[in-house]
């Protein structure tokens, strides 16, 4: 599976390559003025692709990656810590008061596998390939 982008290009390299910049925008509609919503703020994500299709700069494309990374990173983040802090508060329940502490405890242990995957995403960042040009 693979995900797909929009995105500007903004300089071509020599060994075939392009930066790119991708916007990205926040999960919601954004009509916070209609909900009252976080009001969160476009990000723009320099990102460098493979170029086959020999985009120019200012060119808008469609790139890809594999949504492998995305899914990793998301299971850690979101499926580990909560187990593990029901673990520790459930295992510790008996002591009243503590089994809070064992929780967060459990909670934070759960968070160390998602912040040692964004390390080596960070040293090794997925491959992106431009696929299309945006009409």
């Amino acid at each position: 599976m693979t995900m797909r982008a929009q995105a500007t290009v903004e300089a071509l390299l020599s060994d075939g390559r392009a930066t790119l910049l991708v916007s990205r925008k926040s999960a919601c509609s954004g009509d916070c003025h209609k909900c009252g919503g976080c009001g969160a703020v476009e990000q723009t994500l320099r990102v460098t692709a493979k170029n086959p299709l020999g985009a120019q700069r200012g060119d808008i494309v469609w790139i890809e990656s594999e949504s492998g990374a995305v899914l990793r990173s998301a299971a850690l983040l979101y499926l580990l810590p909560l187990p593990l802090f029901l673990a520790g508060y459930l295992a510790a329940y008996s002591l009243g008061a503590w089994a809070a502490a064992f929780g967060a405890a459990g909670f934070v242990l759960g968070l160390l596998p998602a912040f040692a995957y964004n390390r080596c995403l960070k040293k090794h960042p997925p491959a992106y390939t431009i696929v299309g040009f945006v009409k």
